[in-house]
């Protein structure tokens, strides 16, 4: 199972956040896109942040209760950011997630690029595939 790397079962399609972008907008995008959470960058593509359903829904609470959208992502969004690469081994990230909150990993190539990002419906996704496909040799 060690061979089992992240940029294989990773969402190349991550929802991209920007730092200026309105609460609201972020939102919008992470409910079209079906996406807990998303990473928030910079012009370069860099990752400076996080931002989560759970980040956003005393945001729009507020804004919903006095009908204005003030509030920005870089005012809401986490960091530090926990990420992964994707080279990294899916069972030492699932090991990672058991420990830590995050239930989506921004992956960064080696520059510190994000090139993705990875959920634990992703990680458990890789691992069934893994268990069934030894399960399938093993019949053999």
């Amino acid at each position: 199972m060690e061979s089992l790397k992240v940029q294989d079962y990773m969402n190349r399609r991550a929802v991209k956040l920007l730092p200026s972008m309105p609460v609201a907008e972020a939102v919008e995008r992470l409910l079209l896109s079906k996406q807990t959470g998303g990473p928030v960058v910079n012009s370069q593509n860099e990752l400076i942040g996080f931002l989560s359903e759970q980040d956003c829904l005393s945001q729009m609470i507020t804004s919903s209760y006095y009908r204005e959208q003030v509030a920005r992502v870089e005012d809401i969004m986490k960091t530090p950011v926990l990420s992964v690469q994707g080279n990294d081994s899916i069972i030492e990230l699932a090991q990672m997630m058991i420990k830590e909150k995050p239930k989506v990993y921004p992956v960064l190539d080696e520059s510190g690029v994000l090139i993705g990002s990875i959920s634990r419906s992703e990680v458990l996704n890789a691992i069934d595939v893994q268990l069934h496909s030894g399960y399938e040799n093993k019949k053999r």
